[in-house]
């Protein structure tokens, strides 16, 4: 009965293995020169000038669900087109009724202003 379970148990140390090997690897071998520029906090090339834990807008967050959201339509076209001489007409119908639906989802957000960062 446990013999079925040593595949899992080698997946998993080998995944630690994997996973902590290298930064050990780097961390005995790897240059330890610190100064003070290296160590100092990096933001965009200049001082931080406010606190790191500020709220961010909230439209930041619904630009970054939008652009996933129609990343994720450009994914699901691959496919289709690639095997679109196998899936015939239906197949055909139902992403063009997939995209309609995805352009009446991002007409709205654009009525909306979901898009306008001002």
């Amino acid at each position: 009965m446990l013999e079925n379970y040593l595949p899992v148990l080698l997946f998993i140390l080998v995944g630690i293995a994997v996973g902590i090997g290298p930064m050990l690897i780097g961390k005995l071998l790897g240059p330890s020169r610190p100064d003070p520029e290296k160590l100092s906090p990096y933001e965009c090339g200049f001082e931080a000038f406010e606190d790191a834990r500020m709220r961010f807008d909230v439209r930041y967050y619904l630009v970054a669900i939008l652009f996933i959201l129609f990343d994720l339509e450009i994914a699901f076209l691959f496919p289709w087109a690639v095997s679109l001489d196998a899936i015939g007409l239906f197949g055909f119908v139902s992403m063009m009724i997939f995209l309609a639906i995805l352009v009446v989802g991002f007409l709205f957000e654009w009525k909306r202003g979901a898009l306008d960062w001002e």
